[in-house]
């Protein structure tokens, strides 16, 4: 069957790493700005490894001045997930890229993406939530900052605050600080970790910084113990694969642990991260776990369940969602 309209539910999506590649080109073209050097002959995003690509990465955030231009990017990546059947969404936003992490200036930025979230909803019924992150490679005292931005706007559509960037620069329990502040704001909290740091890296995640999810996680399968206690406390896994295989985390689809941490009794999700880097959408990580895995609607519909169930959002919201990707 086509997995284009089944309905999905995504946790894992960075904002600026869905920026397609054409609106990134024109807004850099409408500013006069040369970026043509992260693009390959294609017109796509060009890296040799997971360190150039967070140099890409921030090259092409470079585009992104204002809060319209993120209005203009919200609205963008929404319409391009809401055609590949995502009905519920959460994405990662950085104060450090939306106005410097100056509170001012990042109320001013969020409400222009919440603005764009309440008009991508009216038009093609996806919903959209926001998780602060702080940049690892940035460091604990920027983290703190953004910490600061998250707490200070924390609520309905806000509603959570997590780690990216460089996972083997620094520990996790050196922005512990960080997260004891979100949490005291009543944010929910994930940390990307098991993607380049290794089974130690979930493990340190999970118990300094008390996080109920993890962002990618997968490379928890080189430890047993770790597997076994992410299911035993229900921890949640936002899984990438096409974005691991994409980046070498595992050099084939066939190579990834998705299958084998289910099978563990470990509640895992699916997601694309930064969909247009790695060349994929959610139809395509369905239909890839198809091809691979053997996955089919039973499998799909639980995915989509756990991710429900471990949604940063109200009551309300989830009940509305679980409507939505109801199937008879």
């Amino acid at each position: 069957m086509s997995w284009t309209t089944f309905p999905k539910v995504e946790l894992h999506l960075h904002l600026e790493g869905a920026a397609p590649p054409d609106f990134i080109r024109a807004l850099a073209k409408e500013k006069s700005m040369d970026i043509a050097g992260i693009f390959d002959a294609q017109g796509n995003y060009a890296y040799r490894d997971f360190t150039h690509f967070l140099s890409v990465y921030e090259a092409a955030t470079e585009t992104l001045k204002t809060p319209e231009d993120y209005h203009r990017l919200t609205r963008a990546v929404l319409e391009q997930s809401a055609a590949n059947g995502v009905v519920y969404a959460e994405t990662f936003l950085s104060p450090d890229f939306c106005g410097g992490s100056d509170v001012v200036a990042w109320r001013d930025y969020l409400a222009a993406i919440v603005d764009a979230a309440d008009e991508a909803e009216r038009r093609d019924g996806i919903t959209l939530r926001g998780i602060v992150t702080c940049i690892r490679h940035f460091g604990p005292e920027k983290a703190r900052a953004s910490a600061r931005c998250a707490a200070e706007t924390a609520g309905d559509w806000l509603t959570g605050f997590g780690i990216a960037g460089a996972e083997t620069m620094g520990e996790p329990g050196d922005f512990a600080y960080s997260f004891d502040m979100a949490r005291e704001a009543g944010l929910n909290l994930t940390a990307h970790a098991g993607e380049w740091g290794g089974a130690k890296s979930v493990r340190d995640a999970v118990s300094d910084l008390g996080v109920g999810r993890i962002g990618h996680g997968v490379r928890a399968i080189e430890d047993p113990e770790v597997v076994e206690m992410l299911a035993e406390r229900e921890v949640v896994l936002e899984v990438c694969p096409g974005s691991n295989v994409t980046l070498g985390v595992y050099p084939d689809w066939k190579s990834h642990p998705i299958q084998r941490l289910r099978e563990a009794g470990v509640k895992v999700t699916v997601s694309t991260d930064d969909p247009p880097f790695f060349h994929t959408t959610m139809t395509r990580e369905f239909e890839m776990l198809e091809k691979h895995f053997g996955w089919g609607e039973e499998e799909f519909d639980e995915i989509n369940q756990t991710a429900l169930a471990a949604a940063y959002c109200d009551p309300q919201t989830r009940a509305r969602v679980a409507e939505q990707i109801k199937r008879t």
